[in-house]
């Protein structure tokens, strides 16, 4: 695993985010997480990221929109969707980056570490 692996999390609910940060950082990830995806893209133009990790459905500025500015700042940032709804995130007109995962909920804290493992690995 890259130790240098950080990771911002987008996620409006607070105790998924609590949980997935969580989760992340006891797998050996430096993790920064928002409640929304404006301030998380802030960030971004700030410093780089190795993933964003991202709720698609979310206040502001929702995952995709998110996603695809955040690629246009750096286009090696990895991306990958947490979602209720699968399909909406695969819709092909959503204009999401193409090499994105999306992982949909509920899913379980070892899928999640595993699915960003052999994401970074690629």
């Amino acid at each position: 695993m890259d130790p240098l692996a950080r990771i911002i999390l987008a996620e409006d609910d607070n105790d998924m985010r609590r949980f997935l940060a969580k989760a992340l950082a006891n797998a050996g990830y430096d993790v920064v997480s928002y409640d929304n995806g404006r301030s998380a893209y802030e960030r971004l133009r700030e410093e780089p990221f190795t993933l964003l990790l991202t709720d698609i459905v979310m206040p502001e500025m929702d995952g995709i929109e998110l996603a695809r500015r955040a690629t246009q700042l750096d286009p090696d940032l990895k991306v990958m969707f947490i979602t209720g709804f699968a399909a909406v995130a695969l819709n092909p007109d959503s204009q999401a980056p193409k090499d994105a995962k999306v992982l949909s909920k509920p899913f379980h804290l070892r899928d999640l570490v595993r699915e960003v493992e052999k994401l970074l690995a690629a």
